[in-house]
C-alpha cells in the first residue's frame, strides 16, 4: 500500500507539471509584446526579461514540448504499473490506467491550465518566468536538437523563416484597433484616428483634390478689383495665379500680401506671387505632405497624365485625410452626405467613394476615387438628371447636374438578409413582355 501511494504521490506531481508545461505553452504564445513592452518602459523589470525570452520564441517552445512530453510519459507509465499492481492483471491495468490517464490529462494536464493561462498570459508568463528559466537550461541539449532538426527540414522544403512573413500588416494592425475599441480600451474617435493614419500612406493626391472646375484662382492680368472681389467672394486666404489659362497655374497670392502690401501701394502684385508645387495625380498624399513642408507652401497644382491642372490640393486637404473635416469661421458648412429618409440619402458627387462604400455595405469594388466619377463610369455617358442605374445594394438616381458636370445624386440603399440584397426594384411585367 505504501508503494501504491507513493505512485499516486507521483502522478500528482507530474500532472502538476505537465499543467505548468501545457499553461506555460498557452502564455508564451498568446501573450501580447505590446502590453510587455509598455510595461517593461515603465520600469517593469519582469516583463523586460519575459521579453528578452520571447525574442527566442522556438528555443521557449521546444523546452516546453520536450517537458511536458517527459512528464506525460512518466505519468501514464507510473500510472499503468500502479494499476497492474492494483489490479493483477497487466491486460486490465494497462487499459485502466491509459482511460484513467487520459481523462486526467487532458482535464488537468491540458483543458484547465491553458484555459486559465489564456485569461491572463502576461501575468502567468511574469510569474513562471524563474521555473520557465530552470527547465530552459537544463533541457537545453533535447531541446537544441529539436530546434536544429525543425531548421534542417524547413532548410529542406526552402520554408525557412521569412521577414516578411514576420511583419504585421496594415489589415492586422486595424484589426487590432477594431478589437481593442470592441474591447473599450480606446473609444471610437481615436480608433477612426488610428485607421486614418494606417491608411494615410495609400491615398493619392488625385483622390482628395480640388478639381479644375471648382478652382478659384485669377489671371496674373486681372485687375485689383477682380482680384478683391475674387477674395471677398471665396473666402479664401490663397487664390491661385494662372498665366493665359488655368492649364498654367504658376504661383499662388496671400490674403494679407495683397491687402497689406499691393493694395496699400507699398510692392506690386507681381512681388508678392509666391510659386506653387506641381506634382502628378499619383502622388501619395503623405509624400505631398513633407513636398509642402520643405517648400514651406500650402497649396500644390495637380496635373494630369498630359501636363494639364487637374485641380488643387491644399495642406488643410491632407490634414483632413488624418482628422476629418475643419471648419472655421468662414467655412460654410456642407454635409456630402444626408439622409432624407429611412435608407435613402442625398450625396455630393464631390464625396470620396471609399466612405460612400462603407456606410452603403456596397460589397463591389470600383477604381474611381469620388461618387461623381463612379456615376460617370456606371452609365457610360454625360449624367443628366434622372438618368438611374443599381449597383450591387443601391439603386442611385442622378437629381442635380450643372452643365456638363455632376453635383448631386439620391441613393436608395437595399437591406440584406443572410448576405442576400431584399426588396430590389424589378422591372415591370408588361416592359418584361415586350422585349420578349
Amino acid at each position: 500500500m505504501g508503494e501504491s501511494s507513493t505512485k499516486i504521490v507521483l502522478i500528482v506531481c507530474l500532472l502538476l507539471f505537465s499543467a505548468f508545461f501545457s499553461a506555460t505553452e498557452m502564455a508564451f504564445s498568446s501573450l501580447n509584446k505590446i502590453r510587455l513592452k509598455n510595461a517593461a518602459e515603465n520600469g517593469d523589470r519582469k516583463a523586460a526579461d519575459v521579453l528578452k525570452v520571447i525574442d527566442g520564441f522556438d528555443r521557449v517552445l521546444y523546452t516546453v514540448l520536450v517537458g511536458n512530453n517527459i512528464v506525460n510519459i512518466l505519468s501514464s507509465s507510473v500510472a499503468t504499473v500502479l494499476f497492474i499492481d492494483l489490479l493483477q492483471n497487466s491486460a486490465k491495468g494497462t487499459t485502466a490506467a491509459t482511460v484513467v490517464m487520459t481523462v486526467l490529462v487532458l482535464i488537468f494536464g491540458e483543458c484547465v491550465p491553458k484555459s486559465l493561462a489564456k485569461e491572463k498570459p502576461e501575468k502567468f508568463a511574469m510569474a513562471v518566468l524563474p521555473l520557465m528559466k530552470f527547465f530552459r537550461f537544463i533541457l537545453w541539449l533535447p531541446a537544441t536538437l529539436l530546434l536544429g532538426i525543425k531548421r534542417l527540414i524547413a532548410l529542406c522544403f526552402k520554408r525557412g523563416e521569412s521577414e516578411e512573413a514576420a511583419q504585421i500588416t496594415e489589415d492586422e494592425i486595424i484589426t487590432f484597433v477594431e478589437e481593442a475599441e470592441l474591447e473599450g480600451s480606446i473609444g471610437e474617435q481615436e480608433s477612426e484616428l488610428i485607421r486614418s493614419a494606417v491608411e494615410f500612406n495609400d491615398r493619392e493626391a488625385q483622390e482628395i483634390l480640388t478639381h479644375r472646375v471648382d478652382i478659384s484662382a485669377i489671371s496674373e492680368d486681372a485687375s485689383e478689383e477682380e482680384i478683391e472681389s475674387l477674395f471677398i467672394e471665396t473666402g479664401f486666404s490663397r487664390l491661385p495665379v494662372y498665366r493665359d489659362t488655368i492649364d498654367n497655374i504658376f504661383g499662388v497670392i496671400h490674403h494679407k500680401d495683397y491687402f497689406n502690401k499691393v493694395k496699400t501701394g507699398m510692392v506690386t502684385l507681381s512681388s508678392v506671387i509666391k510659386p506653387v508645387v506641381s506634382v502628378h495625380k499619383s502622388i501619395k498624399i503623405s509624400d505631398l505632405l513633407k513636398m509642402l513642408q520643405k517648400e514651406k507652401t500650402h497649396i500644390a497644382v495637380v496635373a494630369d497624365d498630359y501636363g494639364g491642372t487637374l485641380g488643387i490640393v491644399t495642406m488643410e486637404d491632407i490634414i483632413e485625410e488624418l482628422v476629418g473635416d475643419i471648419w472655421d469661421e468662414h467655412d460654410e458648412v456642407v454635409e456630402e452626405i444626408v439622409e432624407l429618409e429611412e435608407n435613402k440619402y442625398r450625396v455630393l458627387c464631390t464625396a470620396s467613394l471609399d466612405k460612400v462604400f462603407e456606410m452603403f455595405d456596397i460589397r463591389m469594388e470600383s477604381d474611381e476615387a469620388s461618387v461623381g466619377g463612379w456615376v460617370m463610369k456606371e452609365l457610360d455617358k454625360i449624367p443628366e438628371e434622372g438618368d438611374t442605374f443599381t449597383y450591387d445594394n443601391v439603386e442611385v438616381v442622378v437629381t442635380k447636374t450643372d452643365s456638363k458636370r455632376l453635383i448631386e445624386i439620391e441613393a436608395t440603399v437595399h437591406i440584406r438578409v443572410d448576405g442576400e440584397v431584399v426588396d430590389m426594384p424589378v422591372e415591370n411585367e408588361d416592359e418584361e413582355s415586350e422585349k420578349e
